[in-house]
């Protein structure tokens, strides 16, 4: 009876050893199993997580390329433009040239032959006091004298610009001159007469048109003298302004 109470005994701690031995090899091989495979998870986790960075940092990389790509196209377009630009204002500075030599080799010629050319045409350009600016009877003049612009074929063109007695001759000299300023300006702008047609001068209170002191003879020296100069021997006149002959 004692031997088989010692029999059961030892059955249910061999029993229980193996249970508890049991336990011990199946958490090992858990931990040799499964702590591997989740290492694993985790490491391939922590791989996607960098790519994705990546991947975000890439894409960034990408549109400020684009970007980049975007106005270096813009920049290239503005050159291009500009380059443009550039070569159309040197084709009309080389056309200008060109003209401007034309218009000096032509002037040569006139100075070269200038016992050739007589008067044309002439009208004298009145002014107010101390004023510069062309009135309607001055443009009226003016008119006048350019409606045979299409007559003229070897011709240059002479305007003198006078003032009163009045004032300084320094002063003088640099109204006369405006007043020349202003007539060369408005045959050049309305008819389109060449520049190196025209010679201007600036006289002051030299060579008055008339000697009185008076108002009237004030009026009279405030003015712009053109006189058109031809060689062409059917348009020379032998009447010079003011009514004198030649």
């Amino acid at each position: 009876m004692h031997s088989l109470r010692y029999t059961n005994a030892a059955m249910v701690l061999v029993f229980a050893g193996s249970l508890v031995g049991s336990g011990c090899a199946t958490k090992k091989y858990v931990r040799n199993t499964v702590d591997p495979v989740s290492n694993k998870v985790d490491q391939v986790a922590s791989q996607t997580n960098q790519q994705g960075q990546t991947l975000d940092a890439t894409r960034k990389d990408v549109a400020q390329n684009q970007q980049d790509i975007s106005a270096t196209r813009e920049t290239a377009r503005a050159a291009d433009a500009r380059a443009g630009d550039a070569l159309t204002a040197a084709n009309l500075a080389g056309s200008k040239a060109d003209q401007a030599n034309h218009g000096l080799e032509e002037l040569r010629n006139t100075v070269a032959n200038l016992d050739d050319y007589k008067p044309a045409s002439a009208v004298v350009v009145p002014f107010g006091f101390n004023r510069y600016l062309l009135t309607p009877d001055a443009k009226a003049e003016l008119d006048r004298l350019a409606q045979g612009k299409d007559q003229w074929k070897r011709y240059f063109i002479a305007v003198e610009g006078y003032t009163d007695r009045l004032g300084s001759e320094s002063y003088n000299d640099a109204l006369s001159k405006r007043r020349a300023d202003k007539v060369v300006q408005y045959l050049v702008s309305k008819y389109d007469i060449p520049v190196y047609r025209i010679h201007e001068i600036g006289m002051g209170k030299d060579k008055p048109a008339d000697d009185g002191r008076g108002r009237a003879a004030n009026a009279k020296n405030r003015r712009v003298e053109v006189t058109v100069y031809s060689a062409d021997a059917s348009l020379a006149s032998t009447t010079l302004p003011g009514g004198t002959n030649q």
